[in-house]
């Protein structure tokens, strides 16, 4: 196996080597970057390539091609099957997006996009070889403890909601890596589980998709971030085989936690305790009890529904739910009030094509149809658990 040092070309590094009968070209690209797109198309255009390969999952893929199909979301089944909070993280990671191109003046990941319109053109087929990325969150999330977990949401709630403008330092940070391991780069560099999962994992994933994806004798342009280029090449070239993890271990999904259900299954018992407390004490104090309950985490819901401008059915959806759904681990109010804004409000085409626009600005997330669905989600959420944390207090001072 044959390696060529990094060269420079027209600002972008270059391998080439050869590896498991096949001879690969790196190209590491800045994903703001337009002389990126440029080295593509010239590479493209100049040299007898067999295969191309982006850094890009089918999801990405379909997006970056086919940006209008947006329209096409059913919100109210993504809210229904559970699958609220990875939407919410594609969408916070756009609203980043989307600030670099109106600053730079050009779409992240145009070079890929670029990759694939040129290898079309010239009938060459193009292989996607990065992980989901809602495997990758989902792998990053688990790999991690309690505090490096609140890095991770306010690292996407930052790239949702902080709308300055982005500085020269951090687009150094973007010719190194992506969008992804740039939003989360100081976590990353202090967490060696979030390390692993944004980078080391993804390195080694596109190096055996690379091989499966190619026949021998091939010549293979892989077009993928800077930051890549070094660990692909050591995958690719066995520098280090003690590190080798199976392409479909790097592909699953990580088994849920069962803290949360724990912590669910805790509060649960916590309040039919104190329920039961209150029985032993009198219908009275049953009553009073019941009643505070009742109004606290029904009253906080509705609140939090409200707070996210949501329809005042909805904001009742939750009310009325929340007692209810507090008492069952696999429900929550959150599903309720987003389910009834989704149905009375449904989104519209319009709110489809601006999404990108409108996320930009703090307020076009409570403009917008489809990021106030899911914002009344997560805020009914937040506020019934304060009404739960508000009805353990009174418990704690009656009984004590």
């Amino acid at each position: 196996m044959d390696s060529v040092t990094p060269t420079d070309f027209d600002g972008q590094p270059i391998v080439e080597l050869e590896a498991n009968g096949r001879h690969y070209t790196l190209l590491g690209t800045a994903h703001v970057s337009k002389a990126s797109v440029e080295a593509v198309n010239h590479l493209i255009a100049t040299r007898p390539f067999d295969r191309v390969a982006v850094e890009l999952d089918d999801h990405r893929h379909h997006s970056l091609l086919k940006p209008d199909d947006w329209r096409n979301v059913d919100l109210f089944k993504i809210i229904k099957d559970g699958k609220a909070g990875v939407l919410a993280a594609n969408l916070a990671l756009g609203a980043y997006q989307r600030r670099l191109a109106e600053q730079f003046g050009v779409e992240p990941g145009a070079e890929l996009r670029a990759a694939c319109l040129s290898a079309e053109e010239k009938q060459v087929p193009v292989s996607l070889i990065d992980r989901d990325v809602g495997v990758t969150l989902k792998r990053a999330y688990a790999a991690v403890g309690f505090w490096d977990k609140l890095s991770i949401i306010s690292g996407l709630v930052g790239s949702a909601f902080i709308s300055e403008k982005i500085t020269e330092a951090d687009i150094e940070k973007l010719k190194q890596g992506d969008i992804l391991t740039n939003t989360f780069d100081e976590f990353a560099r202090e967490s060696k589980g979030l390390h692993q999962a944004l980078i080391v994992e993804r390195d080694q994933f596109m190096a055996q998709m690379l091989d499966r994806e190619s026949k021998p004798g091939e010549r293979v342009l892989a077009v993928v971030g800077a930051g890549h280029l070094r660990g692909i090449e050591r995958a690719l070239t066995g520098e280090d085989p003690d590190d080798r993890v199976p392409l479909e271990q790097l592909a699953a999904t990580p088994a849920p936690s069962p803290v949360p259900k724990l912590i669910g299954y805790a509060v649960i018992a916590i309040l039919l305790g104190g329920f039961a407390w209150a029985f032993r004490e009198g219908s009275d104090v049953l009553a009073q009890v019941l009643s505070f309950y009742v109004i606290a985490t029904g009253g906080m819901a509705g609140l939090g529904a409200l707070v996210a401008g949501a329809h005042p059915l909805s904001a009742l959806a939750a009310l009325l739910s929340a007692p209810l759904t507090v008492l069952h681990p696999a429900l929550a109010a959150g599903m309720f009030s987003a389910g009834v804004e989704a149905y009375l409000r449904k989104p519209r085409v319009a709110d489809f094509e601006a999404l990108r626009s409108d996320l930009v600005q703090i307020r076009g997330w409570w403009k917008n149809r489809v990021a106030r669905t899911l914002l009344i989600f997560f805020l009914t959420n937040a506020f019934t658990g304060i009404g739960v944390w508000l009805t353990g207090v009174e418990l704690v001072r009656r009984i004590s």
